[in-house]
């Protein structure tokens, strides 16, 4: 197989997967808007590519407009890898390793999808945190709660980008620190951002001021807590189950 047909067959393998869950998604407006923040594409030039008004998108992923079926579903998928492609397909290579990489590393202790993202202030409640750097704040959805060494001495490139599950923008919550400054290295390196990083085990006084430096040049939101580990993998996995109840 040529290099080309192995994208080809890769941008097929992600559109089944992004199509299927917008389309099954009980919100498929804001699991629309979050492919298209994925990507990080603008409404307007999806728009563009759609020849729609830009409000159309607004409408979809806001609920305004009735949901899109799945003849719009497919265009707007097929619009975010064709835009993607034309940048250098950076986005849809690094999904391959999600989609292809073994589960079964023990260097992840969990990993939730939000069918509705959690806002941050709600996180930082959730997790007992203190925000050491407030960074560009967004929904988040989902969450990856990390062993920091492992990840850092065991996993490959292609296998840390796995850790950000289906979405970059959730939190990455990072175990076993000591300082915080390897987590934020080791984010520094990839293409990939998330939304948020933890540290967890640390009181504010503990972290290293050069994590929160890194921290703010990629303006990422920096926390950390000393939460029990499971009582935070629990709380954070009930507001996923209340949100899609409505409580």
């Amino acid at each position: 197989m040529t290099d080309n047909e192995a994208f080809e067959n890769l941008k097929k393998r992600l559109a089944e997967k992004m199509a299927g869950e917008i389309t099954l998604s009980e919100k498929p407006g804001e699991c629309l808007k979050k492919w298209r923040l994925n990507f990080e594409v603008s409404q307007t030039d999806i728009s563009n590519a759609l020849e729609v008004s830009p409000s159309v998108i607004s409408d979809y992923e806001s609920g305004r407009r009735k949901s899109p079926g799945t003849l719009m579903v497919s265009k707007i998928v097929e619009s975010l890898l064709a835009i993607d492609t034309e940048r250098g397909g950076q986005k849809i290579h690094a999904y391959e390793s999600m989609l292809t990489a073994d589960s079964s590393k023990e260097s992840i202790y969990s990993t939730y999808e939000y069918s509705i993202p959690i806002q941050f202030q709600k996180l930082v409640s959730l997790l007992d945190a203190h925000v050491l750097y407030r960074g560009m704040e967004r929904p988040l959805y989902g969450f990856s709660i990390v062993d920091s060494k492992r990840s850092i001495l065991e996993m490959s490139s292609y296998e840390f980008q796995r850790l950000y599950g289906w979405s970059t923008d959730r939190a990455m919550v990072f175990t076993k620190v000591s300082t915080g400054k390897s987590p934020l290295v080791a984010i520094r390196v990839t293409n990939l951002k998330p939304g948020a990083i933890v540290l967890h085990g640390l009181s504010k006084d503990e972290v290293d001021p050069m994590a929160v430096k890194m921290a703010e040049v990629d303006r990422i939101p920096l926390l950390c807590t000393t939460k029990d580990i499971t009582e935070a993998i629990a709380e954070l996995k009930k507001y996923g189950q209340y949100s899609i109840k409505g409580i």
